[in-house]
């Protein structure tokens, strides 16, 4: 068996490092606030991520999969594995009218629509709890950052989208 040399200096390092990395630090956060919306949506049968998807499909009318990857930055594996049970529940229906032929847009059924509306009271009450967890910095800190990710070339100075920050200001479903 070879014996490596300052294995465990090196381990303990890595791993004393590992607690303060960016990485870490917003894998836990990540968790910890979806955790917060899964746990308010539970009854409804949907996950946060899931809402995410019927909000964006109810704000667009229809939307491709390619569109509504390249919007919400995800890998073709998870929007593929979230779409499927959207769809298989008929939340969500594939609409041919304006498909160019080589895609299907995506558009809410008349059952997607009503879940938006009866688990909406839950998403903003999630909203008012994730924004307490982080607090008021915390919560305009990860606004302002989600805003300079999506937005690159826009000032960096800009204040947070107002819909993230007060959703409840607006009648309108607003992007989760």
């Amino acid at each position: 068996m070879r014996e490596v040399v300052g294995k465990s200096d090196f381990t303990n390092d890595l791993i004393t490092g590992l607690g303060d990395s960016v990485l870490m630090r917003a894998r836990f956060l990540s968790r910890s606030v979806t955790e917060i919306f899964d746990e308010a949506l539970r009854p409804f049968g949907i996950s946060s991520a899931q809402f995410v998807l019927l909000s964006m499909i109810g704000q667009t009318g229809s939307i491709t999969r390619a569109e509504i990857a390249r919007l919400q930055h995800l890998e073709r594996s998870t929007l593929t594995r979230n779409l499927k049970s959207i769809l298989f529940e008929g939340w969500v229906e594939e609409v041919r009218d304006n498909a160019n032929g080589r895609s299907k847009p995506l558009a809410l059924t008349a059952a997607g629509k009503d879940l938006l509306l009866n688990a909406q009271p839950a998403w903003l009450v999630a909203q008012a709890r994730a924004r307490a967890r982080l607090g008021k910095d915390g919560a305009m800190a990860l606004i302002s950052i989600a805003d300079r990710i999506t937005h690159p070339t826009e000032e960096s100075s800009e204040e947070p989208s107002a819909a993230l920050v007060n959703p409840a200001g607006s009648h309108r479903q607003q992007l989760p």
